[in-house]
């Protein structure tokens, strides 16, 4: 996703569809028609993205795809850090700092996790969520295309991960492009035991993974496991 995307996203959640009448009946998601669409967007999207993601575990080695894993989650341990530091969580981003630090060298770039070996709990933050740290309030809930749920708060959120993404100002295209693509396709490959169970358990998909999305970022932002 370019900067022209990101800017798009913007102009829509603040600013075009804060004038327009709601269309669900749930408060949270007012704008339903609007995300349904999406989601069937979404949907028709992932008809490419899915054999992808199973050619990608039917070709891959697992512990190959353990150190693809492996790399990415040292990336993003950078950002996390950050955010702990912005929500106040000195201990963990410390934590997280380390974890960096010891996947980075002796992890071989971060190819083997030794930090998760030696105690050093791997975490999951965002910039949605220290902006609700802060109390900034959600928001309405929205369905994006390629980037799925998000509230209009996390999408603010998702702008400023994707900028401080540490391949966003990769110089060398062809290479930033390619982790990009292979980061997307591990990312994808990843949800595909959970979308089976999902499949089998959800009477109305679009409501099921609205409504979980919903209460798992409210548990995110108040730290509950």
């Amino acid at each position: 996703m370019g900067r022209f995307f990101s800017a798009v996203l913007l102009c829509v959640v603040f600013g075009g569809l804060a004038g327009c009448a709601t269309t669900g009946s749930n408060p949270k998601d007012p704008y339903e028609k609007f995300n349904r669409t999406m989601f069937s967007v979404n949907e028709g999207l992932d008809t490419v993205a899915k054999p992808i993601a199973q050619g990608y575990n039917a070709v891959v080695p697992m512990p190959l795809r353990v150190v693809i894993g492996n790399f990415f989650g040292n990336l993003g341990d950078v950002w996390i850090s950050v955010n702990n530091f912005l929500q106040g969580n000195i201990e963990k981003g410390f934590s997280d700092i380390g974890r960096v630090l010891i996947n980075t060298t002796v992890g071989f770039c971060g190819i083997f996790d030794f930090a998760s070996e030696m105690g050093l709990e791997k975490h999951s933050e965002d910039f949605g969520q220290t902006l609700g740290k802060w109390g900034v309030e959600p928001g309405p809930y929205f369905f994006w295309p390629a980037i799925g749920p998000r509230t209009a708060r996390d999408t603010l959120g998702w702008v400023v991960d994707m900028r401080a993404d540490p391949l966003y100002d990769m110089r060398d295209v062809a290479a930033r492009n390619a982790l990009r693509g292979t980061r997307m396709v591990e990312g994808r490959a990843r949800l595909l035991q959970a979308e089976s169970v999902l499949d089998a358990a959800a009477f109305d998909k679009y409501e099921y993974i609205r409504d979980l999305y919903l209460r798992s970022r409210e548990a995110a932002i108040k730290d509950e496991d």
